[in-house]
Formats: C-alpha cells, sequence, structure tokens
C-alpha cells in the first residue's frame, strides 16, 4: 500500500496533468523551425487545456502570427480563418523548388534576372481573384491523403488549380539582384509560395520563397501577439494570464447583436429569437449574440429570424 508521503509528492505532478476549461484566444508569434501543430500541442499543455486549434497552418519556413484557440473559442476558427492575412516575404529569382520554398530540392535553374520595371508591370497580374495551382508540397487532401505525403513518398502530385484572392501585392525592396521583398493580403486558401513561383514563371527567370512572415490575420494583428518567450514563462497550474484574449476576439469582423436575458435563454437552448419591434436590427447572415456582457452564441439572421448556429458554453471549471 502506497503511504502518505509517497502520495503526497506525486499530488502535485498529478494535478498538472488535469485538464481544464480554458476559453480564449493565443496569438503566438511563431518561430522559424516549429510546425503549427507542434505550437498548438504546446500552448496546450501549458494552459492545461482540454480543447486547442489554429486558425491557418504557418510552415516551419514561416514566422509570424498563429492564432491559436482554446475551449469555446474553437467554435469561432472557421470566422478567423476566413478573415484576410497579410504577408511579408521574399523571393530568391533564378531557381524553382519542388517546395516552392528554400527547403526543397531545386528543379529548375535561370540566368534571367527582373528588372524593377519588369515586376511592377506584372504585379497586377496577381492581384484580384486569380486562378493558383496550390504547391505540391502543401496540406490539401487528394483522395483523403496529404499532397506533402504524397509528394514525399515519391508520388506525382497532380493539383487541381483554385480561384483564390489577392487583395493587395507590392513589392516593398530590392536588396539586390537575385531577390524581390513583397508584401501580400491574401483571402482564404491562397498560397505565397505558389504567388512567388507564378511570378518567377511569368518573369521568365523562376522563383521561389526563402523568407515568410504572416503579419495579420483576420482581427489579429502583431500587437496582439506573444512571444514563444512570453509563453514559456507560464507555469503549469497558475491562472490565466492577461495574454489569453477573450473567445470574441475572434469575432470582431462579424456585427454584434444584443440580446434580452430571455432571448439568450431561448437561443442557449437550441430555439430561433424573432427580431420585432420597430427598432429591431436590420441585418442579414452571421452575427455573434451577447447578453448582460457575455458572448451567447453564433446566429445567422434570416427574414427577421435569429437562428442560432453555435452555443456557447463559457464557464470556468
Amino acid at each position: 500500500m502506497m503511504n502518505r508521503a509517497a502520495e503526497g509528492e506525486r499530488a502535485p505532478e498529478q494535478r498538472k496533468r488535469e485538464k481544464r476549461d480554458v476559453h480564449g484566444w493565443i496569438v503566438l508569434d511563431k518561430p522559424i523551425g516549429m510546425t503549427s501543430t507542434h505550437a498548438v500541442n504546446m500552448v496546450k499543455r501549458l494552459f492545461a487545456a482540454k480543447r486547442a486549434g489554429h486558425a491557418g497552418t504557418l510552415d516551419p519556413l514561416a514566422s509570424g502570427l498563429l492564432p491559436i484557440a482554446l475551449g469555446e473559442a474553437t467554435k469561432t476558427v472557421p470566422f478567423v480563418m476566413e478573415g484576410r492575412k497579410v504577408y511579408r516575404f521574399t523571393v530568391r529569382w533564378g531557381e524553382e523548388r519542388d517546395t516552392d520554398d528554400a527547403e526543397g530540392r531545386i528543379t529548375a535553374t535561370s540566368g534571367q534576372r527582373p528588372s524593377l520595371q519588369a515586376i511592377r508591370s506584372f504585379i497586377p497580374r496577381f492581384t484580384g481573384a486569380i486562378e493558383q495551382v496550390p504547391p505540391r508540397f502543401s496540406a490539401i487532401k487528394v483522395e483523403g491523403e496529404r499532397a506533402y505525403d504524397l509528394a514525399r513518398d515519391g508520388e506525382v502530385v497532380e493539383l487541381e488549380p483554385r480561384t483564390v484572392t489577392i487583395h493587395r501585392l507590392e513589392l516593398i525592396d530590392m536588396p539586390d539582384r537575385d531577390h524581390g521583398v513583397f508584401a501580400a493580403e491574401c483571402g482564404k486558401g491562397a498560397y505565397v509560395r505558389a504567388l512567388a513561383r507564378d511570378l518567377g514563371r511569368a518573369l521568365n527567370c523562376l522563383g521561389h520563397v526563402v523568407s515568410l512572415r504572416r503579419t495579420a490575420v483576420g482581427p489579429f494583428n502583431e500587437s496582439t501577439a506573444t512571444s514563444l518567450e512570453g509563453l514559456q514563462q507560464i507555469e503549469a497550474g497558475r491562472s490565466e494570464p492577461s495574454l489569453l484574449m477573450p473567445v470574441e476576439a475572434g469575432l470582431a469582423d462579424l456585427p454584434e447583436l444584443r440580446v434580452s436575458a430571455s432571448d439568450a435563454g431561448r437561443l442557449a437552448r437550441g430555439q430561433p429569437v424573432l427580431l420585432r419591434g420597430r427598432d429591431a436590427p436590420r441585418l442579414e447572415g452571421w452575427v455573434s449574440v451577447s447578453a448582460q456582457g457575455a458572448l451567447i452564441a453564433l446566429a445567422e439572421v434570416d427574414k427577421g429570424e435569429l437562428r442560432p448556429r453555435r452555443v456557447f458554453n463559457l464557464a470556468r471549471s
């Protein structure tokens, strides 16, 4: 039988393993070399959270904003992912690689180098709604398998072009003839690596990404981010620090609708609510719903009816 001293020695270790209901957002400034999965697992462990997810993968080569959702915030991930993303990236001219970044194998070379004028003249072709073939080494599924897994196994991966939106593409520096530094604002599903590859092909000089940083995702920007060093200072079991942003931070781009306590009760039970009266808001589509300062639900407004789609339970253990 285990004595009381042994029990006492193990109790703190057992408490560390207990999972908690933690709800909110951590916007990690992910360093180069870390995978997005590793980052999520690290944050989940540090907060002893039961659930965690992220809003948009960042490649190990890339740094910058990786929004990580904990608990009920995972219900808002799709809305963050729908938001625009801003990147700063450097293209190395003269080489194309199988991964479209510096980690890959060289597949073609060119002695041509683009002029400043040539780059600027081609940029309009890569803004707005464009057709883009994703990189072979991407997380897109092909018959149930990730494209990057198939590519690593040596299989020929043929991905179909997709329509993506590039809201802004700007050349911001040319440090030398071999490199161009760009800023891009992209919609959902756009790949910066593919953008660099296609721009290099259009300029007849080839190219691949050698550095990439994401500076904004939806409502989150660098001012809301915390460093890896900041996270590592969190002690297991400590109460949630101020760097944990509320669940509704991920919904900043959605219209907010306040309802009465009685209507909040109906929505929490999954029942629709009619928006009546002269002062009823004239809204359509998705809204975040709150009552008495608390987030209640994500709902859709259709013909004056508020229909709950995701209900929040933000009670903490």
